[in-house]
């Protein structure tokens, strides 16, 4: 503790006798070990002072009328102060439930009456001894706590950020619907959907779970979403520039998610691996060409409201060098649609561990046919909050909804991205 002027400032004592005799003689001797004292005759006035102010050592009689040493003790203690006091009780009792019952209720030492001057000052050499061992772990404490609220800080501006990644939540392709939900199990999570053009007539959706949690998976999930940026046809890893011709062309589902598994074995040097589901759209067409490697299986929702759920698993991305993966294709009709998801929704669990589970997804899917876009989402979000019976999901969770509603005209796709 530094005063204002660079040298150490003074400890602070309360005195708490009933004998004025008795707190001169305390005061006398604190003040030439360097202490400014206080003293109190009650342990009503003690209370009352210890109320405003705080006190390093409390020096406090044992027998006092009213109020007596352990009473105020116990008070003393019950208002909690930010910073500890060291408090030494005065007695005559010399017996073993009396010293136990005063440390009880907050005393740190005895002293037995008639008080020695030489055990006075060494039993406060040892209470100063704590309070600087205390000063030093609250500073420490502080400094944690300051680390703790930076930290928080970075992560609430990383969250913002990640979700800055899904620029619109709703994408309206005239004769389409796509809606996308991101949220995560803490700060920032490695769940990422999302969407490109890859022609007048097609649209790229992708679904991806990188492994883990928190801020590795979330920045493996920043760069990989850097992957598949839309306007950036040339470091688009789904699509193929010949700059002679400038000329774009789409790979293959499989082989996007063979150069995904290749680029992550080769260049991300991380030990961490993802899931990932990717849907070539042909909007004017209704078909679909999907890959799933390791993902969960992507739901197709007919017209009528059955749902089915299609796909054969795969090996995730990153694990295996040389994995081999293929497609499929669904077939939409005007009134179907397909959704894509992360495993945080079908493994999320209630207070039994019973996990939400693909059927019951199902089933929620048929009984939300005539609910769109985001409010389908939402209302998602609020039956996976019910199941699971917590305000916060101990898993990401993410999705993204396509809705075919009729066949575009060849070549005549206009995309409109209203607020959600």
């Amino acid at each position: 503790m530094v005063c204002e002027a660079g040298l150490p400032a003074r400890k602070h004592a309360l005195i708490v006798d009933d004998s004025r005799a008795q707190r001169m003689i305390f005061a006398q001797h604190l003040q030439g070990w360097g202490y400014e004292t206080t003293e109190a005759a009650s342990g009503v006035d003690a209370l009352a002072l210890c109320r405003g102010t705080h006190f390093d050592l409390v020096l406090s009689d044992w027998m006092m009328p009213g109020m007596n040493g352990l009473q105020f003790c116990r008070a003393f203690r019950a208002l909690r102060n930010k910073k500890y006091s060291y408090f030494i009780l005065l007695t005559s009792k010399n017996d073993k439930n009396a010293v136990a019952e005063g440390l009880n209720v907050g005393a740190d030492d005895f002293l037995s009456k008639p008080v020695s001057t030489m055990e006075l000052r060494a039993r406060i050499s040892a209470g100063e001894r704590l309070l600087d061992m205390e000063r030093e772990v609250r500073k420490a404490l502080q400094q944690l706590q300051n680390v703790h609220d930076a930290l928080e800080r970075d992560l609430q501006q990383a969250r913002k950020l990640q979700h800055a990644l899904i620029r619109d939540r709703f994408r309206d392709y005239g004769s389409s619907h796509l809606s996308l939900l991101l949220q995560s199990s803490g700060h920032v999570g490695g769940d990422l959907v999302g969407t490109f053009r890859i022609s007048a007539s097609r649209i790229a959706v992708y679904s991806i779970d990188v492994s883990g949690h928190g801020v590795a998976a979330a920045m493996l999930s920043a760069r990989i979403s850097a992957l598949f940026a839309e306007g950036a046809q040339s470091q688009n890893i789904a699509l193929t520039h010949d700059p002679h011709k400038g000329e774009v062309s789409a790979c293959a589902p499989e082989h996007v998610a063979a150069r995904m598994n290749e680029l992550m074995l080769s260049e991300m040097e991380t030990e961490t691996y993802l899931t990932l589901a990717y849907a070539d759209l042909n909007l004017a067409t209704g078909q679909a060409t999907i890959v799933q490697a390791g993902h969960p299986h992507p739901a197709v929702q007919r017209k009528c409201g059955k749902v089915e759920f299609v796909g054969a698993g795969g090996l995730p991305v990153g694990l295996i060098p040389q994995a081999s993966y293929s497609s499929f294709d669904v077939i939409l009709a005007p009134g179907d649609r397909l959704f894509l998801y992360s495993d945080g929704i079908t493994e999320c669990c209630d207070g039994h561990d019973r996990e939400f589970g693909q059927d019951r997804l199902g089933r929620m899917m048929e009984n939300l046919a005539d609910t769109y876009g985001l409010d389908f989402l939402d209302s998602l979000k609020w039956q996976l909050g019910r199941w699971s019976g917590k305000d916060e999901f101990s898993d990401d969770v993410s999705g993204a909804i396509f809705e075919f509603h009729d066949y575009a005209p060849e070549h005549a796709v206009g995309v409109h991205m209203p607020d959600p």
